[in-house]
C-alpha cells in the first residue's frame, strides 16, 4: 500500500524514483536493498557488471540496467529510459567506483586514467545528465560516493585518493550551483567496508577487524551501515543538508592516537 501524507515518515521513500550507480555488488547492492526497504517507489541498479547485476531479482520496486558511467551516451539512454518508465528521476546515486593499489612512481597512466574515469568522470556525467530533468521539477537529490581516502592522503592509493577528494570538490561546487534549483548534492564517505573491492580475498571479519585496529571504532563496516545513511540523505528528514560530508567511517577521519597514552588502543 503506497503511504500516504498521514503514514509517511520523514525517513521514508516512497514515490521516489531512484538511480543507484555501482548497484550490482557491495554499498551499492545495499543502496539499492534499504531503498526497497524505506518504500521506493523503484530503484534502477545501474552497473557494468552485466553478470552480477543478472543476480538481481527484478520487480515492482527494482530493475537493472548495464550502464559504463563514464560513457555519455549510456547515461542519456540510461535517463531517457528511466523518466519513460517511471515518469521522473527524484534521486541519483553516483556510487560506482574502482580501487587501484601502487605508489605514484609505480601506477602506469592507463591506471590513473581508468580510475579518474570511473570515479570521476562517471560522477560528473552522471550529475550532468540528470540535472536538466531535476531542474525542470525544481527539485531533486544527488549523493556522491566519495571515502574516508577523499580526507586522508594514504601511502599506496594515491590515484584513488585523489579521485575522492575530487568527488568532494565536484559535490560542493554542485552543491553551490544546484541548491538555487531546489537540487540538495551531498557526498557519503565510507571508511573499510567489507566488499569485494576491499576485501578480494574474502578474508572474514576477525581478520578485516584486527586491519583496524588504529581507528576508533577497531572494525570494518559491512555495507548495510553505509547504505542507512544514503537513506538519510535521501529523504526529506535531510531536507536541509546540501554539500553535506557525511563519514561513515567508525572515526576513521577523526584524528590520529598518540600510542600508548590514555585513550588509545593500547591504553583505553
Amino acid at each position: 500500500m503506497e503511504a500516504t501524507q498521514e503514514t509517511k515518515t520523514p525517513f521514508s521513500l516512497a514515490g521516489k524514483v531512484a538511480i543507484v550507480t555501482g548497484a550490482a555488488r557491495g554499498i551499492g547492492r545495499a543502496i539499492a536493498e534499504a531503498f526497497v526497504e524505506a518504500d521506493v517507489s523503484h530503484v534502477v541498479c545501474a552497473d557494468v557488471l552485466a553478470d552480477a547485476l543478472a543476480e538481481i531479482e527484478e520487480g515492482e520496486q527494482i530493475s537493472t540496467s548495464v550502464l559504463d558511467v563514464a560513457d555519455e551516451a549510456g547515461w542519456q539512454s540510461l535517463v531517457k529510459a528511466t523518466i519513460e518508465a517511471h515518469g521522473k528521476i527524484d534521486i541519483l546515486i553516483n556510487n560506482a567506483g574502482v580501487l587501484t593499489f601502487g605508489g605514484i612512481e609505480s601506477t602506469e597512466l592507463a591506471d590513473f586514467q581508468h580510475v579518474m574515469n570511473v570515479n570521476v568522470q562517471g560522477v560528473f556525467l552522471g550529475m550532468r545528465t540528470v540535472v536538466p530533468h531535476m531542474k525542470a521539477n525544481r527539485r531533486g537529490v544527488i549523493i556522491n560516493t566519495s571515502s574516508s581516502s577523499g580526507f586522508l592522503g594514504t601511502n599506496f592509493v594515491g590515484v584513488y585518493s585523489a579521485s575522492k577528494f575530487a568527488v568532494r570538490g565536484l559535490t560542493r561546487s554542485a552543491a553551490m550551483e544546484l541548491g538555487l534549483h531546489g537540487i540538495r548534492v551531498n557526498s557519503i564517505h565510507p571508511g573499510g567496508v567489507d566488499t569485494l573491492m576491499t576485501n578480494p580475498l574474502g578474508e572474514d571479519f576477525g581478520a578485516l577487524d584486527r586491519k583496524m585496529s588504529w581507528t576508533p571504532m577497531q572494525r570494518y563496516s559491512r555495507p548495510m551501515e553505509v547504505a542507512r545513511g544514503f537513506v538519510y540523505l535521501a529523504s526529506d528528514a535531510a531536507s536541509y543538508c546540501n554539500g553535506a560530508e557525511l563519514q561513515i567511517d567508525g572515526g576513521m577521519t577523526a584524528g590520529v592516537y598518540f600510542p600508548g597514552l590514555p585513550g588509545s588502543p593500547e591504553n583505553p
